[in-house]
């Protein structure tokens, strides 16, 4: 790897993790939106929250229920110039509804582990698209959550539509 693309690695890396920081643990809306490419998509793929722009992504990190003693660990990293995936785990008490990772279940006060993948791709310094996944049934299990609700579906071409709620896609 050549010493420009060390650095554009090291970029993508520092990148995602401010964001990250500034989300999970600083709770800075405008820090995090100060990292957005124009064109951003952000998208909690079980629940199919997230937004479209950064405006929609605003909104949505706006009204983000953390639980309050959230802890979210790097598992491992692969990284390149351009993308970074992390598996990362999520440790917390249910002590809230949390619509972007268990939509519709009320808080069970149980403690959850819950391992998770994100893939995000960064250009110029800047994120333009963050897609979260984890395992929703595990997380469901330990929270003791008994769910008959369906879960939300992408449209038919992978895309998310923001026509429900500004959390909802």
């Amino acid at each position: 790897m050549t010493p420009a693309m060390q650095v554009l690695v090291r970029e993508v890396e520092r990148t995602w993790d401010l964001f990250r920081r500034a989300v999970y643990v600083d709770r800075d809306v405008a820090a995090a939106l100060a990292l957005l490419d124009d064109a951003a998509t952000l998208v909690d793929m079980p629940a199919m929250t997230g937004g479209n722009s950064p405006a929609e992504i605003a909104e949505h990190l706006a009204g983000l229920a953390l639980p309050a003693d959230l802890a979210v660990e790097r598992v491992s990293r692969t990284v390149d110039t351009r993308r970074v995936v992390d598996e990362l785990r999520w440790t917390f008490t249910h002590d809230r509804e949390l619509s972007w990772l268990l939509p519709g279940v009320p808080a069970t006060g149980r403690p959850a582990r819950v391992l998770g993948i994100s893939v995000v791709a960064v250009r110029h310094a800047r994120i333009t698209s963050v897609r979260t996944l984890w395992d929703v049934r595990r997380a469901e299990s330990q929270v003791g959550a008994v769910v008959t609700a369906r879960r939300p579906e992408p449209a038919a071409d992978g895309s998310v539509t923001p026509s429900q709620s500004s959390t909802r896609l």
